[in-house]
């Protein structure tokens, strides 16, 4: 389990929309041009539980904490 999933503060709806605006912001950027549009990719996460959801923000709290993650693309 993520070390980050028990004190969670955001809704699943929230992780979905920061994950699908990051994901929007490196395809703007070309960095992400031969993936799926956003549309898919967000039905994508729709599946994903919400510990993988978390696991998906690739966070931890050395480089980048969930709650920096979610106030950047929230």
């Amino acid at each position: 389990m993520h070390d980050d999933l028990p004190k969670i503060r955001y809704s699943r709806e929230q992780l979905i929309a920061a994950l699908a605006a990051e994901y929007e912001h490196f395809s703007n950027q070309e960095v992400l041009e031969d993936y799926p549009p956003v549309s898919e990719y967000i039905e994508q996460l729709n599946g994903l539980s919400d510990e993988q959801l978390v696991i998906a923000t690739e966070t931890d709290d050395t480089e980048l904490t969930l709650d920096e993650f979610m106030s950047h693309y929230l």
